[in-house]
């Protein structure tokens, strides 16, 4: 996308994630943004302020007092050029600084100042990542209109697996370019997504479930917010969060999830069915842990949620996910008509880059008219490629 005209702000502070933000800026800048840069002191430590200077072609701010330029109210002036600020990476203690209104450095302050919107980067330790701490600023901030961009669960700097990495580059800069230039097809839509894996007990320690992180669903459900969509995330053990605003349904099994559609149904415009809900149940869990040698369950089927809203989803479309090990198409097409689908959206779980729990996809999109696949490509990405899919389609 041409930014030609545009003017980004780019904050960096203290983490190992700094490195990226190196490509943050060299992409915006191919893309023809004028692009400005702040860092903390302790940003200063991971890269250096020529890296960031030569990136951007401007001088790097990272001192509130020194004055070896023109002199002006630098911070105001650094806010009000900017039509967009990112910060990247935006650890938890920037975090805590905005939620709680400290602004004792150059980037505090500017933020402070700043008139544009504003999208984080979080970037830090699992475990600082799920505090209470971060998980209360992340609410503040959110409420005060901040947005957040964030990357999948995995290996982090600090040798753990876990969620907290900071968005890719070119998710950051998508991000960005979201914002610039809104795409508002959804408004006045309310879209319901469901995501995550259920669970089903077989006693107070065990269950049933499956590979499924929520990533595809979350995505979704992130996209259509983006795009005007009122969001309904029907959302069952997720590993991952959502991004934007939207209204969450938590809910554990199977049976809950078919409950917690049902009673959304009525105000829906769209029906994503991304989520992966166990097939079957244990006819009756064990109240306490089972202690044997050996272990008979006794399985019952579980109500089929996407069949049920097709029976009535009048007006609504309805699109569903085929998660297949082999005849992709053929399965896909079976769906398509069992579930009075609109679309379905079918992948080969058994390719690499494809399915549960991780970062890209590869399906193919059946629709009553044909079959169109789709390349390799991030979740975050196909996310909107689907949106576009479901709202080309008429209804059957």
């Amino acid at each position: 996308m041409n930014l030609a005209g545009k003017t980004i702000a780019v904050g960096v502070t203290g983490g190992i994630a700094a490195y990226k933000t190196c490509y943050v800026v060299s992409m915006l800048k191919k893309r023809g943004a004028e692009v400005y840069v702040a860092m903390t002191q302790n940003a200063c430590k991971f890269v250096s302020r020529l890296t960031f200077e030569t990136l951007s072609g401007h001088r790097v701010v990272d001192d509130m007092w020194k004055r070896d330029f023109e002199w002006e109210v630098e911070h105001i002036s650094f806010a009000r050029r900017a039509d967009l600020f990112v910060v990247a990476p935006c650890t938890l203690n920037m975090t805590g600084k905005l939620a709680s209104g400290i602004a004792d450095d150059f980037l505090s302050t500017t933020l402070f100042a700043a008139q544009c919107p504003v999208i984080l980067a979080p970037a830090m330790n699992t475990a600082m990542f799920d505090s209470a701490a971060y998980r209360e600023n992340e609410n503040k901030l959110r409420e005060r209109g901040y947005s957040f961009v964030y990357g999948g669960a995995g290996r982090l700097a600090c040798g753990e697996v876990g969620a907290g990495r900071m968005a890719e580059p070119e998710e950051i800069v998508a991000a960005i370019e979201e914002k610039l230039f809104p795409k508002r097809d959804y408004e006045g839509k309310t879209v319901l997504v469901t995501a995550g894996a259920t669970r089903e007990d077989i006693d107070p320690v065990r269950y049933i479930t499956n590979r499924s992180s929520g990533k595809m669903g979350c995505a979704i459900a992130d996209a259509a917010a983006r795009r005007g969509a009122d969001v309904i995330l029907v959302e069952a053990n997720m590993r991952v969060e959502p991004s934007e605003k939207v209204e969450r349904v938590k809910v554990n099994t199977t049976a809950e999830m078919y409950d917690a559609v049902m009673a959304n149904l009525s105000r829906c415009d769209y029906i994503i069915k991304a989520a992966a809900p166990a097939d079957y149940r244990v006819e009756k869990a064990a109240e306490n842990k089972i202690k044997s040698d050996s272990l008979t369950l006794k399985l019952v089927k579980n109500p089929d949620i996407a069949a049920a809203v097709g029976a009535i989803k009048g007006k609504a479309k309805l699109a569903v996910f085929a998660a297949e090990t082999e005849n992709l198409k053929t399965n896909a097409r079976n769906k398509l008509i069992k579930k009075n689908a609109d679309l379905v959206i079918a992948n080969d779980v058994t390719q690499a880059g494809a399915g549960f729990d991780c970062d890209t996809n590869i399906v193919t999109f059946i629709t009553a008219s044909g079959a169109e696949d789709i390349s390799v490509m991030k979740k975050t990405e196909l996310a909107d490629l689907i949106l576009d899919k479901l709202a080309s389609l008429k209804t059957i």
